[in-house]
């Protein structure tokens, strides 16, 4: 009786993976935990605190095993790994010492780690095949996750700069300030501005300029590329 090796066993999770991803539900459960986290569990900051580190979870699995499907290289794949992974450990080791350093350092590898996903949802989404409702799904997504971004990205300035925000309500503590730059992270993304948090800093108006003009461009972008793609199926077949 032959014992199949470790690299059967590889093989055979990758080409699981890889059927998991070619459907619909892949997409379908990315975008439904971003909605979750940004539209119900974020706001609520220490109330939404468990749920959040939840869809985080689920998210961290998710992106792990697109970058599986994507990754051209094992190097490519042990780099994202490496960045999902660091940024993890940041963020917990800033749950259990909260300190401004640790913030800090959690932030920047969270616009990192959000960048990657970017990028892993786009990968997945402009794979070869026809243009289905998951491709759609998938650029929800990343819109959403540029949101999440930039929110990340005015968390640094804050946590370098106190002050480069101005808020109607001053937040109190970390989870509120995150809740309220992710508000205003999306108001500016969409260009709908209320007056209750202004940027005030040059950079943090920069920040707020670059997001506003991305929000602008980046779907009707993605719109053209999804009909192009759509058109180059019709034209083959």
């Amino acid at each position: 009786m032959t014992q199949s090796s470790p690299r059967d066993h590889m093989t055979v999770l990758h080409e699981r993976i890889s059927q998991f991803w070619s459907g619909d539900l892949g997409l379908t459960l990315v975008t439904l935990s971003l909605i979750i986290l940004i539209f119900m569990t974020i706001p609520l900051a220490h109330a939404g605190l468990p749920a959040r580190v939840v869809f985080d979870l689920i998210m961290m699995t998710l992106m792990l095993t697109g970058a599986v499907v994507v990754s051209k290289s094992r190097i490519g794949l042990g780099v994202v790994i490496g960045i999902v992974m660091a940024s993890t450990i940041v963020l917990i080791a800033g749950r259990l010492h909260p300190t401004p350093v640790l913030h800090q350092i959690g932030s920047v590898f969270s616009t990192i780690t959000l960048l990657v996903y970017v990028r892993i949802v786009l990968l997945l989404m402009f794979r070869g095949g026809p243009v289905t409702w998951s491709r759609i799904q998938g650029s929800i997504a990343s819109y959403l996750l540029l949101g999440m971004i930039w929110a990340s990205a005015y968390q640094i300035v804050e946590n370098q700069q106190p002050g480069a925000f101005r808020f109607l309500i001053p937040p109190v503590g970390m989870d509120e300030l995150t809740a309220k730059l992710f508000y205003f992270s999306f108001c500016t993304l969409s260009t709908v501005g209320y007056g209750d948090v202004i940027p005030v800093s040059p950079f943090a108006r920069s920040l707020s300029i670059s997001e506003a003009i991305t929000g602008q461009l980046f779907p009707p972008i993605l719109i053209g590329a999804l009909v192009a793609m759509a058109m180059q199926a019709q034209s083959r077949s």
